[in-house]
């Protein structure tokens, strides 16, 4: 009998511009990059401004806290290059407006997936992906 193969979740490359965003995550910190030049806050991590093209970004810790945009609740596993998620389902994927200004997507956690709604106060928690990656999530405030 063949032996079967536990899915693992994909894990983000972490990459010399991206780096500081998971050094943050995995100091409890949540990073972002920030425009001094024109102020705008440029996420996901890029070397240019996406508003201005200068490529004086600052690195900024953010307070973490916010209120969920959208979101949507995942209930299956469509592909065969995510079924490393299939044990969490159902989970909740959801754009949070940063009280700082930036929007940033990731899973609230902590609560049942009936109970998240748009407006919802959530606070960053971070999670260590046991692959030496510390992910920004969210749960209720």
């Amino acid at each position: 009998m063949a032996e079967e193969k536990v899915a693992k979740k994909p894990l983000p490359d972490v990459t010399p511009v991206n780096q500081p965003f998971w050094d943050g995550a995995k100091a409890s910190k949540l990073m972002m990059q920030k425009c001094t030049n024109c102020s705008t806050w440029v996420f996901p991590p890029r070397p240019v401004c996406g508003d201005c093209a200068s490529e004086k970004l600052d690195w900024v810790q953010v307070s973490g806290t916010g209120k969920v945009f959208c979101f949507t609740i995942i209930r299956e596993v469509v592909g065969t290059a995510l079924r490393g998620f299939a044990p969490d389902i159902p989970y909740v994927t959801a754009w949070v407006d940063l009280d700082d200004g930036p929007r940033l997507c990731s899973n609230v956690i902590g609560c049942p997936v009936e109970q998240v709604k748009i407006d919802m106060p959530v606070v960053t928690v971070f999670e260590d992906s046991g692959d030496g990656i510390t992910l920004p999530k969210f749960k209720p405030a």
